[in-house]
């Protein structure tokens, strides 16, 4: 690894190369500061498919990750992979001085996350977490107003047909998925009012329906959780709709803002004022960098990313304690995440 990441492209290798390793990847391989040195997969005929389309050639194809990092000459590493795998991966590529982009959730286990968020406080190196509200217009937009306001009521939802698409996937299999719709999609949400809001979860309690007969992988979820700040919010979470929706109404004393979207494109965000005025702050969704860019610019200029390993030791641990709230039928203290 050369020492001034400035002077050269940043050399990527990515483990895993589903839709994550594969479409943040891309985002590498067209920019001209980075390039796609290494790829690591277990299947080898999508290892040789990205492979050509990344211009990365068989002898930077691996089936092990940890050869990779010992044989191919990187910067940073991409994990892509099922969530519970992440762990070990990322805290290699930390050790082999590399910068890590990891998807979200960053953990399945709460102590592996707060590990992680030790280390990369701790580390030279930069982790970066795939939650890419942090870098939306209307998210940001939202975030602003609670610089100086503090939220006292919140819903939050989010819809999709996520069931069916993960048919046949590793996201049904809670030994790799380490959990259901809450931990995959689910998990953008909660990030996305932590973030936004600066609250920190106090307790939690929850429901859940369960796709699979050991009570392992939630198809629906319902939270109710209470903040230290007083202020109390729900969220509700179905992974067996027909389609995406996703709502998030955070409210303060002067009012609101409703975040909204459908599919996977940019949010709209509305602010509402003590006499129900509703206003619609100008979004332009061009302005916002990719993850790639993002990640860049934080190697680059030594600088904190977007979202840190701390931001998502929050969201694993309100995830853990509604798991368990939901197991039990208890209300569950949600453990701190400094």
């Amino acid at each position: 690894m050369h020492e001034d990441g400035l002077a050269e492209p940043l050399r990527l290798g990515i483990v895993g190369l589903g839709y994550i390793g594969t479409t943040v990847g891309g985002q590498f391989h067209r920019r001209g500061d980075a390039t796609v040195q290494a790829l690591c997969d277990l299947d080898t005929e999508r290892l040789a498919e990205t492979g050509t389309a990344f211009d990365v050639p068989d002898s930077e194809q691996y089936t092990d990750y940890a050869e990779m990092l010992e044989d191919a000459p990187l910067d940073a590493v991409l994990v892509g992979t099922p969530h519970t795998l992440h762990y070990e991966q990322v805290v290699a590529a930390l050790e082999a001085g590399c910068h890590v982009y990891c998807d979200k959730p960053l953990t399945t286990d709460l102590e592996r996350a707060r590990d992680l968020a030790d280390r990369a406080e701790r580390s030279s190196e930069t982790l970066m977490v795939g939650y890419q509200r942090h870098l939306q217009t209307a998210f940001r937009t939202a975030r602003e107003r609670f610089d100086d306001a503090t939220p006292n009521w919140l819903t939050a939802s989010i819809t999709q047909d996520w069931i069916d698409d993960s048919r046949g996937t590793w996201r049904l299999d809670p030994d790799l998925s380490g959990g259901g719709f809450l931990y995959d999609t689910g998990s953008h949400v909660l990030d996305g009012v932590l973030w936004t809001t600066g609250l920190e979860p106090e307790s939690v309690a929850a429901s859940m329906d369960f796709h699979d007969d050991d009570e392992r992988v939630d198809r629906r979820a319902h939270l109710d959780v209470r903040f230290a700040n007083g202020a109390t919010g729900t969220f509700s979470f179905n992974g067996d709709a027909p389609s995406v929706r996703e709502h998030v109404h955070i409210w303060d004393d002067d009012g609101a803002v409703y975040l909204e979207g459908r599919q996977w494109g940019s949010r709209t965000v509305t602010e509402i004022d003590d006499d129900a005025g509703e206003y619609d702050p100008y979004i332009d969704a061009r302005a916002e960098r990719t993850r790639a860019e993002a990640f860049l610019e934080s190697v680059r200029t030594d600088g904190e990313p977007p979202a840190t390993a701390r931001d998502a030791l929050r969201v694993t641990a309100l995830t853990e304690a509604a798991y368990e709230a939901a197991r039990t039928g208890d209300r569950i203290d949600v453990p701190t995440a400094e």
